[in-house]
């Protein structure tokens, strides 16, 4: 499917950014790239990718800027720290799509200093699907910000996305991956619990997916992480203290809309204790360790 050409920047280009340059780029876009790691930013220009050599400059040279970061502090310094994308000539028409998960507040935030300093348009588009499904143009997102951006952002997200819903007003869609990743941290939980079940009685684990095909208990996470965690296959698709981030956000969340969620509580206190044990760098089938009697303390 041909996409007409836009003028993108993509700021962070770590896992799961370089993975959006490289579909961007394979769909046709002008991609300009910046990172503080220049072996990443390297990598993508050999690929056909502009480099910059700051935030500013990498949005100046685009239409649509898309951050790719791991904490709401980072995505605020790559917005309106020095020479941030905020410091670009200021140009209305300039949307930033942020692609990261960060907390709902900050992202309000940010939308409403971005806009005031520079006249942008902020959309909060928080993904699921990791880089697998970025690289192949099948990433869920779910969108916060006026209609009129979030259509606007269709423009770029059309390439990357088999499913873009808008969720609400700026903040709408990280509020939206809070769930997602609430669900997904008590499935993951779910899963490795099952597979050590069927392992204490003597089941094939890497079978489930097939036995459970078609019934209540059938899912992605099932046909995704049955194996692997079965296999106890550490290719990285997503690390444990990531997971944690979003879950403590769902945790400031909760506790401000005194909220009863004893779930979340649960599974956040698991991956508190995965991180403290010294596994908050490695996938998440690393849950797997607190039946192998490894990496707990």
């Amino acid at each position: 499917m041909a996409f007409p050409s836009q003028r993108v920047a993509v700021v962070g280009v770590g896992i799961m950014g370089s993975a959006i340059a490289r579909r961007l780029l394979d769909c046709g876009h002008s991609v300009s790239v910046f990172d503080l790691d220049p072996a990443k930013v390297a990598a993508l220009e050999v690929q056909g990718a502009q480099a910059a050599g700051t935030a500013a400059a990498a949005a100046a040279a685009s239409d649509f800027v898309i951050t790719s970061l791991n904490a709401a502090a980072v995505v605020e310094r790559a917005i309106f720290g020095e020479a941030g994308i905020a410091a670009a000539p200021a140009d209305a028409r300039r949307l930033l799509i942020d692609m990261s998960s960060i907390d709902p507040p900050a992202t309000r935030r940010l939308a409403r200093s971005l806009r005031e300093r520079t006249g942008m348009g902020f959309v909060d588009a928080p993904l699921s699907g990791g880089a697998p499904k970025a690289l192949l143009g099948q990433l869920t997102v779910m969108a916060g910000g006026s209609a009129d951006d979030v259509a606007r952002a269709r423009a770029v997200m059309d390439s990357l996305c088999a499913n873009y819903t808008h969720m609400g007003e700026s903040g709408a869609g990280q509020t939206t991956k809070l769930v997602n990743q609430l669900l997904c941290a008590i499935s993951f939980q779910a899963m490795a619990e099952a597979v050590r079940l069927a392992e204490a009685g003597g089941v094939d684990a890497a079978r489930l997916p097939a036995a459970l095909a078609g019934g209540r208990a059938d899912s992605q996470i099932l046909r995704e992480f049955g194996p692997k965690m079965a296999a106890r296959d550490m290719t990285p698709t997503g690390r444990i203290d990531n997971m944690l981030k979003d879950l403590d956000a769902v945790q400031a969340f909760v506790q401000a809309e005194r909220l009863q969620l004893p779930l979340a509580g649960m599974v956040t206190e698991l991956h508190r204790s995965f991180v403290a044990a010294g596994l908050g760098g490695d996938d998440t089938v690393a849950m797997m360790r607190q039946f192998d009697g490894a990496g707990r303390g």
